[in-house]
């Protein structure tokens, strides 16, 4: 691995990569359309020194979902999202005001990895023991990336993932120590859906996208009574 500037160990990243979507000018922070930048800080940057990206997923509205997608960040003012998948980890980058929020999510933490379609944007979505996390990724993504990236994800998970320590907010939905699915509790949805939800079958093919201010129309409710987004 080259130890010069970060651009050159960009160039060097991004010719090893799988994929396409592992472009010198994300890693770097050096893309047209963002003269300032995605973030504070270029991907790059934020590797291991031989970690290597295989996927990567990019937003200019949107962030990342923490435990449900209604609860999702968002990039301020000319900011944008990076989700660079790596060989060790999921690495999410939502470029701040002042400086970027960072959510890593290890493979080995990993209990299953999907994705969804959408009528405004994409989601990759990771799910471990405990926690759920939404990471949003712009519409004109192509699903056959979404769908190598939650392949590349699952192949390297393990029989006994281990929850991440972090408090980072993504915590699921839970009733009386029960995640709330459909599984546990028939008849309370997993998330309020979003008025222009097209159907889908469950499993993470096809869904509509939240409103663009993020806001939920209704509360998740069981016996009458909300249920608290705030985690445990």
């Amino acid at each position: 691995m080259s130890d010069g500037t970060p651009l050159d160990r960009a160039m060097t990243l991004a010719e090893m990569a799988p994929h396409a979507s592992v472009t010198v000018g994300v890693l770097a922070g050096r893309e047209e359309a963002f003269p300032e930048g995605r973030l504070h800080r270029p991907p790059v940057a934020r590797l291991d020194g031989t970690e290597a990206p295989a996927y990567v997923l990019t937003n200019e509205k949107r962030g990342i979902g923490l435990g449900t997608k209604r609860n999702t960040t968002k990039p301020a003012g000319d900011r944008g999202t990076v989700i660079v998948v790596t060989d060790r980890r999921t690495l999410c980058l939502v470029g701040g005001a002042e400086e970027d929020s960072v959510v890593e999510v290890p493979h080995d933490a990993v209990v299953a990895a999907s994705y969804h379609t959408g009528l405004l944007a994409n989601r990759f979505v990771l799910r471990t023991p405990r926690k759920q996390y939404h990471c949003w990724a712009k519409r004109s993504t192509n699903e056959s990336l979404l769908a190598a990236a939650a392949e590349y994800v699952e192949e390297r998970t393990t029989e006994a993932p281990e929850e991440i320590e972090a408090d980072d907010g993504a915590n699921q939905l839970t009733y009386r120590g029960q995640p709330i699915s459909r599984e546990n509790h028939p008849g309370v949805p997993d998330e309020p859906p979003a008025e222009d939800d097209a159907p889908g079958d469950g499993t993470g093919r096809t869904d509509g996208a939240e409103s663009d201010d993020g806001r939920s129309d209704s509360a998740i409710q069981y016996r009458g009574k909300p249920i608290d987004r705030s985690g445990e």
